[in-house]
């Protein structure tokens, strides 16, 4: 990790001395790699609702959302790819703004909607949506235009301080005051984790990270202890068979799924703990379906298509200019961080969460934001960065 941040630090030396030129054509090794995990994607998340479709939870209303989603993100995608990253480097602090308006939304009657005690969506003339997946998009743009202005510079410890440490705290405050207030501490975490990857990325102080890390781990421990469902989460991650029939049965539900699909699983739409065991199947739980239907070989493709799409990625990053670099790393990371808490969860690697499975869960919102995201980062993967003698 260190030599690629190396390595990208590069292409931010001398910035004074550097100008962007678009001359880069779409990299088709990533979006076929994309288009495979969005095709895979699909199959899975077909495999789970087809034989629910028609039950009294499910109807063709579910498939439909994850269709438009599809859709139109398709053609955002399209759109966002056509759009220079200099639109969105100018105006990164205006669509930062108005992702804040969208996550305030949320509170106010009659526009805000309440669901399982959190207020998380919005819904405008019966358009339901998720104001947070804007505000991770916005949330990336924006650190990404302070973190370019010394990207790969070695400063001194003031400098660094106002020119990288605070503009992090300042934006990962907001984002915990509007994901607590709601709440939504999953995503919170993710854009957290981003946040300070980009950091470092940019030439931060690991000293800073440091002491940040710590302030997180007392805070992590206030919102576990001051929070019921978060300290039960914890406590079913530690002890599995606390409460098998309440708050751990999901968890228990979720990891006999993957283990009754052994190694080949039982075949396309075969799942049987999908039918009125495993809550959320087309959900949360997306992925424990996918492991009974396709097994150990087909959740193991499914990883694996995952770090392919990341290394990908990264090799855009390298050979993009100092915004391109932190925004394409930026959205990487929320889409392949929040693919890996869901399937690290639903194995028990960690406290249930409620992140989507990029690609695959259903929520037209999310899949739409991620396939825009895609645009914006082979958008950003054509800018390169000519030395100016």
């Amino acid at each position: 990790m260190k030599n690629f941040f190396k390595k990208l630090k590069k292409t931010g030396n001398k910035k004074s001395k550097t100008l962007a030129k678009i001359e880069y054509g779409i990299d088709k090794p990533f979006l076929i790699i994309t288009f495979i995990l969005i095709g895979v994607g699909l199959v899975i998340f077909s495999s789970a609702i087809i034989m629910l479709i028609g039950t009294a939870k499910y109807d063709t209303v579910r498939f439909n959302q994850y269709g438009l989603g599809f859709i139109g993100g398709l053609i955002l995608m399209f759109i966002c790819y056509k759009i220079p990253i200099t639109f969105w480097r100018k105006n990164s602090f205006y669509i930062y703004v108005l992702s804040i308006i969208a996550m305030i939304l949320v509170f106010i009657p009659g526009v805000g909607v309440s669901h399982g005690g959190a207020r998380r969506w919005v819904e405008v003339f019966g358009i339901r949506f998720q104001p947070a997946e804007i505000y991770k998009i916005g949330a990336i743009l924006y650190m990404s235009l302070w973190f370019m202005k010394d990207f790969g510079k070695k400063l001194d410890t003031q400098k660094n301080f106002y020119s990288r440490t605070l503009p992090l705290i300042s934006i990962l405050g907001i984002s915990a005051i509007l994901f607590l207030l709601q709440p939504d501490t999953d995503i919170l975490g993710v854009i957290c984790l981003s946040g300070v990857i980009m950091y470092l990325l940019s030439g931060g102080n690991f000293k800073d990270i440091f002491v940040l890390g710590c302030i997180g781990i007392i805070a992590m421990g206030i919102i576990i202890f001051s929070r019921p469902y978060v300290m039960k989460r914890v406590q079913i991650f530690l002890n599995p068979s606390l409460d098998p029939t309440g708050s751990g049965y999901q968890f228990q539900q979720s990891l006999i799924a993957i283990g009754s699909g052994g190694i080949a699983g039982r075949g396309y739409g075969q799942s049987i703990q999908k039918f009125k065991y495993l809550p959320e199947p087309i959900g949360d739980s997306v992925f424990a379906v996918a492991s009974e239907d396709f097994g150990f070989i087909g959740s193991s493709l499914l990883i694996f298509l995952y770090i392919l799409f990341l290394m990908r990625g990264f090799k855009l990053a390298k050979k993009s200019s100092s915004y391109g670099s932190l925004v394409i790393v930026g959205l990487l990371c929320l889409i392949v961080i929040q693919s890996f808490v869901n399937m690290s969860a639903m194995m028990g690697m960690l406290p249930l969460s409620g992140t989507p499975l990029i690609f695959v869960s259903q929520g037209g919102t999310s899949l739409l934001i991620s396939l825009m995201s895609i645009g914006i980062i082979l958008s950003a993967s054509k800018e390169k960065k000519l030395k100016v003698e």
